[in-house]
């Protein structure tokens, strides 16, 4: 039996984690959950799950109001809340589906008391790559990644065999049929209506920009421990085939599957062993409809910056993830363009003076002053 503790629970991968949980009683106990501002999903996940004794939510508020409505529950809130939830419950796994910088020192604490993580949580690695590598060879726990991309690599290079190149493939977005010109005026409804995927607003306008395929490459960097130059972009329409990886033989593996991310999340839960999860099927039919294109860093110039921020390390990948979201969120309040995301994020990139080998506190800082950095360079130009 191994005791969860879910962080994001009332996310698109946290819904879906429960999923599993549920269906899978004598293998999985949920110890505790958090659930941010979407306090109005505890009652139905608290009556799925008995087992919870304790949450987390974002607002010390609402932590208060809950304490009334549920007095057997540990309550905690905010982000020292979540630290303290996972010292309080002390499980055998936790499973990171929160979005943002905010899923980074969870990971580390967890790490820093043996506990294994199940990752979805992509500014993890791409923030804390270096100080995360360095906890996996002191502790004894592991990471087992849920991003799709990566579990079809991990599948792909369990078989062994002298590996050439990893290939991440993209679907490129809701804009992968639209010019560099007709990106000028797109609206925040088009960039969230993602060809294949149903997922939340933050990673959906990541995968219009290819943000996120730029996180997925430096992820792949310390998961599998491949450098860069080694590590390939490849666009493919219908997101069946999840990644490949291409062997000195001459040789292909892909993993090949249907749009459903409950199969990522169990092959995490199940620490990294294939088990029957509920899921859709994909026929045969659908592999004469496979269609690929290659990857241009000059369509997609965040994806070059991640390989570029990547490869230097230090406290550039978390000045790119921190001006990243910020920009991300004023584009969703209409505040600045699709196409000055980028704009923001290269600058932020440009004005910063790199740290090597930065501590959990040093990234914290650099997250804090970035966004305020980003925020005034917008709020300058509104005006």
């Amino acid at each position: 039996m191994t005791s969860l503790l879910l962080l994001g629970a009332s996310g698109s991968i946290g819904q879906q984690a429960l999923e599993i949980i549920e269906q899978n009683p004598k293998r999985f106990v949920l110890l505790g959950i958090s659930v941010g501002k979407r306090i109005e999903h505890l009652g139905d996940i608290l009556k799925r799950f008995p087992s919870i004794t304790a949450i987390c939510v974002r607002y010390a508020y609402d932590a208060e109001m809950l304490k009334a409505i549920y007095p057997h529950l540990n309550i905690f809130d905010g982000d020292d809340g979540l630290l303290a939830l996972i010292h309080h419950m002390k499980p055998k796994m936790l499973v990171n589906a929160l979005v943002g910088f905010a899923g980074l020192a969870p990971t580390v604490t967890a790490l820093e008391n043996n506990i294994d993580v199940a990752l979805a949580n992509k500014e993890s690695l791409v923030v804390g790559g270096e100080l995360i590598q360095s906890l996996l060879k002191t502790k004894k726990a592991k990471i087992y990644p849920i991003d799709s991309e990566h579990v079809a690599l991990a599948k792909c290079l369990a078989g062994g065999g002298k590996v050439d190149s990893l290939v991440l493939t993209a679907s490129g977005g809701p804009f992968r049929d639209l010019s560099r010109d007709q990106l000028l005026d797109v609206s925040k409804a088009q960039a969230l209506k993602h060809p294949n995927w149903s997922m939340g607003a933050k990673i959906t306008i990541d995968s219009a920009t290819m943000m996120n395929k730029g996180f997925e490459v430096i992820e792949a960097h310390y998961l599998f421990n491949v450098p860069y130059s080694k590590i390939k972009v490849l666009l493919h329409d219908e997101s069946k085939i999840h990644s490949l990886v291409y062997f000195k033989d001459g040789s292909y593996l892909a993993d090949i599957g249907p749009s459903d991310m409950r199969i990522p999340i169990g092959h995490a839960l199940f620490k990294g062993k294939r088990h029957v999860v509920p899921h859709t099927s994909l026929s045969l039919s659908d592999f004469s409809s496979f269609h690929f294109r290659p990857y241009e860093d000059d369509r997609y110039p965040l994806v070059a910056l991640a390989y570029k921020v990547g490869q230097k390390k230090g406290t550039l990948p978390a000045v790119m993830n921190a001006a990243n979201e910020v920009a991300v969120a004023s584009f969703l309040e209409g505040e600045i363009s699709f196409l000055d995301i980028e704009k923001y994020v290269i600058a932020a990139v440009e004005d910063h003076t790199n740290m090597r080998h930065p501590t959990l506190a040093d990234l914290m800082y650099v997250d804090h002053a970035t966004r305020e950095y980003v925020k005034l360079m917008i709020e300058v130009e509104k005006q």
